[in-house]
């Protein structure tokens, strides 16, 4: 029998796959002008954690703060590179892209977007993968 994942809501755990750092991350690449409080409630996490969550990502180089006006934009860094040793030397901008344009689609109802280069989510992560399976191949 073949398992399903459940919802935080169902019996059976209350486990997310990303985890509040990547709703968060997801959340801004999304929309980069999206003030503490709109992120808060997207991602189901207080205001103070999801500013913490922002300035762990910042420490880390994931995302750069400016302003314009009164208000920070933040700009998330493509070429960052995740920080567990599975996704060794796979940066952190192709999955970004596919969440963030699945998300929109979703809200928008649209079966595809694409990203602001004008590719589409498919094509964003190319590269990284034959990268990576050429690593797989040769090990």
């Amino acid at each position: 029998m073949i398992g399903t994942m459940s919802s935080p809501d169902e019996s059976g755990g209350s486990w997310t796959l990303l985890t509040g750092h990547g709703h968060v991350l997801v959340e801004i690449a999304r929309n980069p002008r999206a003030r503490m409080r709109d992120i808060s409630e997207v991602v189901g996490l207080t205001e103070r954690t999801v500013q913490a969550i922002v300035a762990d990502l910042e420490a880390a180089g994931y995302l750069t703060r400016g302003r314009t006006g009164r208000r920070n934009r933040y700009t998330v860094n493509p070429d960052s590179l995740f920080r567990h040793s599975a996704q060794e030397g796979l940066r952190v901008g192709p999955l970004l892209d596919l969440l963030a344009a699945a998300g929109d689609s979703a809200a928008t109802g649209s079966p595809s977007a694409a990203d602001v280069d004008g590719r589409q989510p498919a094509d964003v992560g190319r590269a990284d993968v034959q990268s990576r399976e050429e690593k797989t191949r040769t090990a």
